[in-house]
């Protein structure tokens, strides 16, 4: 259902930083960069943008789709050694389905920056 999808930052330099480490396990990197704006994304498709606003950003919930549990456990170091806080270690969440194995960190606007594979182990 989304093309894409763009998210306010308040330090776009930072942001850009935080999100090609902690998402480089994902394959994810920076696609287009344009007047401020960073795409990021995997086979030459940005489909997500960060922006620097003036305004707080509100924080938001981003899961972003890794291929296998490794992958998972992979962006969680990554996301951690970038700077982002623990917001729950990859792990299966039964709750949402058997297969639901994801990870999560608090990026630097306060996202909560999940990856998350639904592939049996």
């Amino acid at each position: 259902m989304l093309d894409h999808i763009g998210v306010g930052v308040s330090d776009v330099a930072a942001s850009r930083e935080f999100f090609l480490k902690a998402l480089a396990p994902l394959k994810a990197v920076a696609v287009m960069e344009w007047q401020g704006h960073v795409g990021i994304g995997r086979d030459g498709k940005p489909t997500f943008w960060i922006s620097e606003t003036k305004d707080k950003p509100a924080p938001l919930h981003l899961a972003f789709t890794a291929n296998s549990r490794a992958d998972v456990d992979a962006f969680y170091k990554a996301a951690l050694a970038a700077g982002g806080r623990d917001n729950g270690p990859p792990g299966i969440r039964a709750h949402y389905h058997p297969n639901y194995y994801g990870a999560f960190v608090i990026g630097p606007d306060g996202h909560n920056v999940e990856a998350v594979c639904h592939l049996p182990g």
